[in-house]
């Protein structure tokens, strides 16, 4: 196996672009690593790109939003008061994955690009409007995170690329984001179902709404019609149904042995009003 320390992202997508074999990044390695030891792979190629600058910063960006480092550990995400200020929902849903001992490797990037529909993470970061500067051979682009898991352990990254930073937007007046799951033990176990949501709020009255679920489907869902549901309302009963309706009808999940396809669609709405409600509040606290 090849082990490389790039000093910056044009001589790590440079290195993979072209590498022979399986190739993997490593920045936290607690997804990689495990794999290894289990034997479900052997890197040919393994680029360790915690040597980068930057990669282990979290930036206030001049829109007002956060750049989010690849090497950035969910510890310090918990630890950023800026960040758990503004996006107290997403930082809880990182701070999920995993243990005591996990959360000072496990890193965001990480979390999305194992691709896993059982992420944590990733709900919380649709829900949020978070984006991704892709890199590679031929330059960078900025795609949303849900354009990046493609299915269980795939995404879309095309050979050479990798994902360089992270970016969070910018929390508006009125804003307030949650994200909740459902596991089978009080702790360390992977999501039978999760929810993320981000609302925006004027006085009462919801005037923004994005909402995606986790492990109902091969990839994360953004829930389209969540607006429909919550603007122009104060989250009466009313309108918690129709969005518990909207999440349950947009699950496509499988029967396992954490849950049966009807008890994860239940579950889904179950959540959706759960999460709506400190979305809601965390929201009117912030006008």
């Amino acid at each position: 196996m090849q082990y490389h320390t790039p000093a910056s992202f044009d001589e790590a997508t440079a290195l993979a672009a072209t590498a022979t074999g399986t190739t993997r990044f490593l920045a936290g390695g607690t997804d990689v690593l495990v794999q290894m030891r289990l034997d479900l792979v052997t890197p040919d190629v393994l680029i360790d790109v915690k040597k980068i600058a930057g990669v282990h910063d979290i930036v206030r960006e001049e829109d007002g939003g956060w750049r989010i480092g690849i090497a950035v550990t969910g510890a310090e995400m918990s630890e950023h008061e800026g960040l758990c200020r503004d996006w107290p929902g997403l930082v809880e849903a990182m701070d999920l994955v995993g243990s005591t001992q996990v959360q000072g490797r496990a890193t965001l990037t990480g979390n999305l690009c194992n691709a896993s529909p059982a992420a944590d993470s990733v709900p919380a970061m649709v829900a949020a409007g978070v984006e991704a500067t892709v890199t590679g051979p031929k330059g960078s682009r900025r795609v949303p995170v849900e354009a990046i898991p493609t299915g269980p352990g795939k995404t879309s990254l095309a050979r050479g690329e990798m994902i360089s930073a992270l970016h969070v937007p910018a929390r508006v007046r009125g804003g307030g984001d949650a994200y909740l799951r459902f596991i089978p033990r009080t702790e360390m176990d992977i999501a039978v179902v999760g929810c993320g949501i981000d609302l925006t709020v004027e006085g009462e009255t919801i005037t923004g709404a994005r909402m995606a679920l986790g492990a109902v489907a091969p990839c994360v869902v953004a829930v389209r019609g969540a607006p429909d549901a919550l603007v122009g309302t104060a989250l009466e009963d009313a309108a918690l149904a129709a969005l518990a309706d909207l999440a349950q009808a947009a699950c496509n999940p499988i029967d396992d042995k954490r849950g049966t396809v009807g008890f994860r669609t239940h579950v889904a709405g179950v959540l959706a009003r759960r999460v709506a409600r400190i979305a809601y509040d965390r929201a009117r606290e912030n006008q």
